[in-house]
């Protein structure tokens, strides 16, 4: 159980890590560019929201395989593990996008 939530616990703020850099760092570069930084970085956050949760899980389709394979075993406790996996990675994903979106309410 241990190694569960300290899995779950890296996905969660690996995935946030990423939407809430990835947004950061686009508001910085719309300064550059003399774009408007809360328009970009609501735009970047609701795009790369996914591919953090891709991120966070490995990046790749190794996650799914294990699911698909344990589940065709008959054994679901190490596909629910996955499962949540992605669950928690989602979680913090969502949860830097919504955090990004009330900075960007709260700025101006």
């Amino acid at each position: 159980m241990n190694r569960f939530l300290t899995q779950a616990t890296l996905d969660f703020f690996v995935a946030f890590g990423v939407v809430l850099g990835a947004s950061m760092l686009a508001g910085m570069a719309a300064l550059f560019i003399w774009q408007p930084p809360q328009t970009i970085m609501l735009d970047i956050v609701v795009r790369i929201k996914i591919w953090a949760v891709v991120v966070a899980i490995g990046g790749s389709i190794d996650p799914i395989r294990v699911i698909e394979w344990n589940v065709s075993k008959g054994a679901l406790s190490p596909a629910i593990m996955q499962v949540a996996y992605i669950l928690f990675a989602f979680l913090g994903a969502h949860l830097a996008s919504e955090l990004v979106q009330w900075m960007c309410r709260n700025a101006g």
